[in-house]
């Protein structure tokens, strides 16, 4: 279907194709109702009576909108046509593909630049996974990197909203297989930790230039990643740091319980490894995924109990202590006594154990989220105490800033003791005051109250006074992160040199034109007809001893005398009128002709007439005079002068001095 040209919705004009994706086709368009550009994914045909397909494509708009990030293409609007065009309105991206880039480079990119990327992904991720929702493609492909660097995740394609983890069926995904996970690509259970596997291929074909693993066909890629093991980065590649092959490493472990469990947690390796490139922080222990077990009570011959029977066993071991001690009284009373003891003794204990508790290492909840901060403490027999919270612009909101005690490794505290934090309220949040017209100084006063920074950029103004404002780059009111800078345009006067006209009426053309330019003034010359005084000025537009900007136009009336031109009217009066026969005198055998007056014609040309012009004249000339330049309609009247009728008339334009002659005929 071809829909460039077509409007979607009443709205939306689609204008080119950019782009194929598994699912659908993407168009750049135009918003008819907000005058801007953006991109359109419109549903292949084949899928539109899928219902399977739609209500994926229906999922990814629902899903996808939902996510407001920097490093998430935004969702602008989804619907469907009166032909049943399913469409989903996004952010229109300037930029190319991460798998372009990759390409484009053939070979491995610098390991700091594909960190940045790497972390932009993580967070775009983060957010994803917080509100519930699984990506399930992340690939090259599905990252744009604009030209300002910034990397966009794109295509919610398959995302899918879930509470638990999900199942996909190998074969019905929409995807490379390269970056499937392993679980994926068994068709088992998909969740967060699937997209951090994805995010190690990608980071992996980054720092490398190839994926970890390729095959023939997609099955046996398939097979690899459930199978294989990859090659680790730095032995395709020496020069990536000891940290970042370990991060890469961690993410693309088979299981997923040994992988980053959070985007998070992937997140705060990936940041420590731009400051610390060898350090030897990253966790390779990961959670023992068997160590998720419940007691279960068997019998002797390793069958499950259930209540009803250890309660039955529980009853006949009481009936059996009680008949012991009505038996053996005096030995009952002595175990008694021990017993006393050994309890009395242990409530000693007991009382020294709670008096001074044991000690426990601290934890580091530096970069977590205080709900992750707040379940480590009290995993470690700790108590977690929010302290204080406040703006930061480099740790995202919610997530802890500092902690007191500090961590520091090997060193312990008491069990029970109180850990205090400081969490992040994400970017603080500013309006740009109205500096327009203040002078300088009060500006920048004004932008710093505000949490802004000013940056000056000085310029001429002709209307602004000097040390005032002229313009601000950032509208007033704009809601801006604190920390922004604002740029203001600040007058130095008008730094322009004025000058005062002279007179140069009654000089000739050249010398007044001369003046006039030595003042740096600019000269534009207009003629009028005269009869007089050719080539001299006339008037000039600005007057003597006027004050004007250097650089003004001034425009000088010069006098002009037109030369007289003259135009030859050639008449072929003979082809015109026919002509005559000369007659023969047979009586004397010798020619004459005769004389009657139907052998002549009178001629009008213009204002001028001649009488009696020989009609066999093949070449009648008449002269016009005219000034050099002027326009000129040259009528030709012949008439019979024995009737005075007019025998032809005809008109041509001309003009003197571009044509020296016409002809009529």
């Amino acid at each position: 279907m071809v829909l460039e040209g077509k409007i979607l919705g009443n709205r939306y004009e689609i204008i080119q194709k950019i782009g194929n994706g598994g699912m659908a086709i993407v168009y750049k368009a135009r918003d008819l109702t907000l005058n801007r550009y953006v991109a359109v994914k419109v549903l292949r045909d084949e899928f539109t009576t899928d219902e399977e397909f739609i209500k994926r494509f229906e999922t990814e708009a629902q899903s996808a909108a939902r996510l407001i990030h920097p490093n998430i293409v935004s969702i602008y609007d989804v619907g469907v046509d009166n032909n049943l065009t399913y469409y989903i309105v996004m952010e229109l991206i300037q930029g190319k593909t991460l798998k372009e880039i990759i390409i484009q480079e053939q070979g491995p990119l610098p390991w700091k630049w594909s960190i940045n990327v790497s972390i932009q992904i993580a967070s775009a991720l983060e957010m994803a996974h917080r509100n519930n929702i699984i990506h399930r493609d992340i690939k090259p492909h599905n990252i744009i990197i604009t030209e300002d660097g910034v990397a966009k995740v794109t295509d919610f394609g398959i995302a899918k909203a879930v509470s638990n983890s999900t199942i996909t069926a190998f074969g019905k995904t929409i995807g490379s297989v390269h970056y499937f996970s392993p679980e994926h690509a068994r068709g088992g259970y998909t969740d967060a930790k699937s997209d951090i596997y994805s995010l190690g291929v990608v980071m992996y074909e980054m720092v490398t230039g190839r994926v970890p693993f390729d095959a023939d066909t997609p099955v046996s890629i398939a097979l690899k990643h459930m199978q294989e093991e990859p090659v680790e980065p730095q032995e395709i590649n020496p020069n990536i740091p000891d940290a970042v092959n370990k991060i890469i490493m961690k993410a693309l472990q088979k299981e997923p319980a040994l992988r980053y469990q959070t985007a998070t947690e992937m997140l705060q390796d990936l940041k420590m490894s731009l400051k610390d490139p060898s350090g030897d922080f990253v966790d390779q222990g990961g959670i023992d995924p068997t160590s998720a077990t419940r007691k279960i009570d068997l019998d002797e011959y390793g069958n499950i109990q259930n209540k009803k029977t250890r309660n039955s066993e529980n009853n006949k071991k009481e009936n059996k202590l009680k008949k012991f001690i009505k038996n053996h009284k005096k030995l009952s009373i002595f175990i008694g006594l021990i017993l006393l003891f050994i309890i009395a003794f242990g409530g000693t204990l007991g009382i020294l154990n709670l008096t001074n508790p044991a000690e426990v290492q601290i934890p580091n909840l530096v970069g977590m989220s205080k709900e992750e901060a707040q379940a480590d403490a009290e995993e470690a027999k700790l108590k977690f105490e929010i302290a204080n919270e406040e703006y930061n612009a480099e740790v995202p909101e919610g997530f802890v800033i500092s902690q007191d005690p500090k961590y520091i490794e090997n060193y312990n505290v008491k069990e029970g003791s109180t850990i205090t934090v400081v969490v992040s309220k994400g970017t603080e949040k500013t309006k740009v005051p109205n500096v327009e017209g203040k002078e300088e100084e009060e500006a920048i006063k004004l932008i710093e109250e505000a949490k802004l920074k000013a940056e000056v950029i000085e310029e001429t103004s002709q209307t602004v006074e000097e040390g005032h404002v002229i313009t601000q780059e950032t509208d007033p009111d704009t809601e801006v992160s604190a920390g922004d800078t604002v740029k203001i345009h600040v007058s130095t006067g008008t730094g322009i040199k004025q000058v005062k006209v002279q007179n140069v009426v009654g000089q000739t053309e050249a010398n007044a034109k001369a003046a006039l330019e030595g003042q740096g003034l600019k000269v534009n010359v207009s003629y009028v007809d005269s009869t007089n005084n050719n080539g001299i000025v006339a008037r000039q537009s600005v007057a003597e001893g006027t004050t004007v900007n250097e650089g003004t136009t001034v425009t000088l009336t010069v006098n002009k005398i037109a030369e007289t031109k003259t135009i030859a009217v050639n008449i072929n009066v003979k082809e015109i009128t026919g002509g005559y026969e000369k007659e023969t005198n047979t009586a004397s055998n010798s020619s004459s002709t005769s004389s009657t007056t139907s052998k002549t014609v009178n001629i009008k040309v213009n204002n001028e007439t001649r009488t009696g012009v020989d009609k066999n004249n093949s070449n009648y000339t008449i002269t016009l005079s005219g000034k050099d330049g002027e326009a000129v309609s040259i009528t030709v009247t012949i008439t019979d002068p024995a009737t005075n009728q007019t025998i032809y008339s005809s008109t041509q334009n001309a003009t003197y001095g571009n044509q020296t002659s016409v002809t009529f005929q």
